[in-house]
């Protein structure tokens, strides 16, 4: 009976600018129009974030496409989304968020089980030196691959 997961669209920049040093699944309170567009793959969080607001997590400047089919009662592309997390969990990233040089970023976007769910993480920004580490060891592995490869 379960579906398991589908994926909508990853924030691959995310894991780029930013060391993730937590993650969370959340639900997301959406309108039927969202949910069909999403269905058809239609999302970005390339410059989306996450962020605390009157108690309640919000996820902002998730573009997600209006859908092909509707009528005049389609959503906006990128209005606020709720985020539905247990209100300890909302107060705990909350507080994380607050200190210097963190943020909640969406990681990807998925279907779990026909439930649109949002992969949250706690990251602290990269400095230009520490992507330039990882972009030169994916690099190395990506050589010492072909070399294997060869032999």
């Amino acid at each position: 009976m379960s579906e398991g997961i589908k994926v909508i669209t990853k924030n691959r920049r995310a894991r780029h600018e930013y060391q993730i040093e937590e993650t969370l699944e959340a639900g997301l309170a959406l309108q039927g129009t969202e949910v069909k567009a999403l269905r058809e793959g239609r999302a970005n969080l390339q410059e989306a974030f996450v962020t605390p607001q009157r108690g309640e997590m919000y996820l902002l400047n998730c573009h997600i496409s209006p859908y092909s089919h509707a009528t005049h009662f389609n959503h906006e592309p990128l209005r606020p989304r709720k985020l539905l997390m247990h209100r300890r969990e909302i107060a705990k990233w909350a507080k994380a968020a607050q200190q210097k040089g963190y943020t909640i970023v969406p990681l990807q976007l998925y279907f779990k089980d026909g439930r649109a769910k949002v992969e949250i993480g706690l990251g602290r920004g990269k400095k230009l030196y520490d992507k330039r580490a990882d972009i030169a060891e994916r690099d190395s592995k990506r050589r010492l691959e072909q070399a294997m490869k060869r032999f």
